[in-house]
């Protein structure tokens, strides 16, 4: 399983599916990232934790933590 933490800056991927319930899960999808979604991993921060991504035209920064939940591929 592919999660968008492994995934390195400036590639694209496809959201395969979301993991985790509840809040979590529910306030990733409001943000646009629902299954077969486009994200582009813009950068790190040197640290690891927040990852800027584009997804759907907009740029969001997400917390490590959330981003464990999102299975891609490439």
């Amino acid at each position: 399983m592919l999660t968008l933490n492994d995934i390195t800056p400036g590639k694209t991927v496809r959201v395969t599916r979301l993991h985790g319930e509840g809040p979590v899960k529910q306030r990733i999808m409001t943000m646009g990232i629902t299954r077969n979604t486009e994200i582009l991993v813009r950068k790190v921060a040197p640290l690891g934790d927040p990852v800027e991504v584009m997804v759907r035209g907009y740029e969001l920064s997400l917390r490590k933590a959330d981003i464990d939940i999102i299975e891609v591929s490439e």
